[in-house]
């Protein structure tokens, strides 16, 4: 049946998700191991981490016009291949300079796999079932940064950082499969291939890649703010001339004339702001367990994986409120209470008890993960099927975005806490992390703003079944 075929597409592109996710986020607390492993600084590793962002940043744009071009099918499966080949080669680098080569072929295979795999859900999912299908699609970028630590920490402290590589191997073999079999190639409309717009690709590069690089520089202590924020505007600036210059072809690389569709200039300008507020508790939760509450990487990862209980329960509840409520409430109050359990997380102490801070975690992964769910939904619930590939280009380009900046505004904050605190940089406190906590929830709380100007019918398409539908 195509329902259960529109599913079945959505858990295999999970799968390939929850890998590129957890490969990605374990990566980082295996860097001091890496770093002796390579007879390196650990400052230095920070080159693998970028090389990779940057290389997400630049080729993430022409997945779109790829998968047109060769088959959402082929192009999928292709790019969990490669995705898995660099993860090997990465395994076995011997030098820094190995490792970062490996890490941008990586970054290139996981540009297309991404978008990709999306678009795969998008064309076999009728709009009745999209709030289920975005409902799987989305707990990998929610379960993958939280268990990634505790993965990375395991396999680098009892077996050897490079398995966190190898461990993509199986998975990867498992996805490609499923994906072939069930995945279905669509079928040629005899209308002429798109030309491919060079000048779009270079200017949509360049501009990405410095912004990644500049939000990048910001979480770095040793660089001066002004150097970032140069870098950051001067990518913006060829950001605005790649618009304009989009407006005048008729094959741009990204069309960003669909953001006149309302809902989906909400979900692209709004809801970035509130992927910002939930990437953040991946970066500062985990930090402040540590530097805060003096726990060590394992048992700070455990705290945490009370947020993955909360996303993964949070799941079938999803599905139901979207059906009886519409996304502008969901959004608005949903928007709310992730606010407020930011601001709660800024109340915990050392001394508060497990189980307290366990029930804020629970509860803050619940609400994060409707926030996330309903605003991916959102974003494709008026989008024209003929429109699918340019919107969901654009979406993954600017989601990427949006979790750089997620992570970036997570260490501006803690360090400008830092500073009204009077503190010393080498070590944050508690009362560093509770300012920094609070200004993310502040921030939470005024991009509810955008939610507000939905109209009550929003996204009503994906909310109605064909059951509602025949009474």
């Amino acid at each position: 049946m195509k329902i259960d075929r529109s599913y079945t597409v959505s858990l295999i592109v999970a799968i390939a998700f929850f890998m590129q996710g957890l490969d990605t986020t374990a990566v980082n607390t295996a860097v001091p191991a890496m770093a002796r492993s390579f007879g390196t600084d650990v400052v230095h590793l920070s080159a693998g981490i970028t090389s990779y962002l940057i290389a997400l940043a630049i080729f993430i744009p022409v997945s779109g016009w790829i998968a047109d071009r060769y088959g959402t099918r082929k192009v999928f499966c292709t790019a969990i291949i490669l995705f898995v080949l660099a993860s090997a080669l990465c395994g076995t680098a011997q030098t820094l300079t190995q490792f970062v080569l490996f890490r941008i072929f990586q970054g290139m295979a996981g540009a297309m796999m991404t978008p990709v795999g999306r678009l795969a859900v998008l064309k076999a999912t009728p709009k009745e079932n999209l709030v289920t299908a975005m409902a799987y699609i989305t707990w990998p970028a929610l379960v993958a940064p939280i268990l990634g630590p505790l993965v990375g920490g395991y396999l680098t402290t009892y077996w050897t950082w490079r398995w966190i590589f190898y461990l993509n191997i199986p998975i990867s073999i498992i996805c490609v499969s499923l994906a072939w079999h069930f995945i279905r190639e669509e079928k040629d409309d005899g209308q002429p291939k798109r030309r491919f717009d060079a000048v779009g690709f270079v200017l949509s590069g360049l501009a990405l890649a410095g912004f990644m690089y500049g939000v990048e520089l910001l979480s770095r202590a040793e660089v001066p703010y002004y150097v970032s924020l140069i870098v950051i505007l001067v990518s913006l600036g060829l950001l605005t001339f790649n618009v304009l210059y989009s407006r005048h072809i008729s094959n741009p690389l990204i069309d960003y004339s669909i953001i006149k569709i309302p809902t989906y200039k909400i979900t692209i300008f709004t809801g970035s702001l509130s992927r910002m507020v939930i990437g953040v508790a991946p970066y500062l939760v985990p930090l402040m367990f540590q530097e805060g509450f003096g726990l060590n990487p394992f048992q700070s990862g455990m705290l945490f994986l009370a947020t993955m209980a909360g996303n993964l329960t949070m799941k079938p509840a999803t599905i139901w409120i979207m059906r009886h409520y519409n996304f502008r409430t969901v959004l608005v109050a949903n928007g709310f209470m992730v606010a407020l359990f930011t601001f709660f997380t800024s109340l915990l102490l050392p001394t508060t008890p497990v189980i307290l801070i366990v029930a804020v975690m629970f509860l803050s992964g619940m609400f994060r993960s409707m926030q996330f769910s309903a605003i991916t939904t959102l974003a494709f619930a008026e989008i024209p099927q003929q429109r699918m590939t340019a919107a969901n280009t654009l979406y993954s380009t600017v989601q990427q975005m949006s979790t750089g900046m997620g992570i970036a505004m997570g260490a501006v904050f803690l360090r400008f806490s830092n500073m009204i605190n009077g503190g010393a940089e080498q070590h944050y406190s508690v009362a560093d992390f509770r300012l920094a906590f609070i200004f993310v929830a502040i921030l939470g709380v005024v991009s509810l703003y955008g939610f507000t100007k939905l109209a009550p019918d929003a996204g009503d398409a994906v909310r109605v079944t064909k059951r509602d539908r025949n009474g």
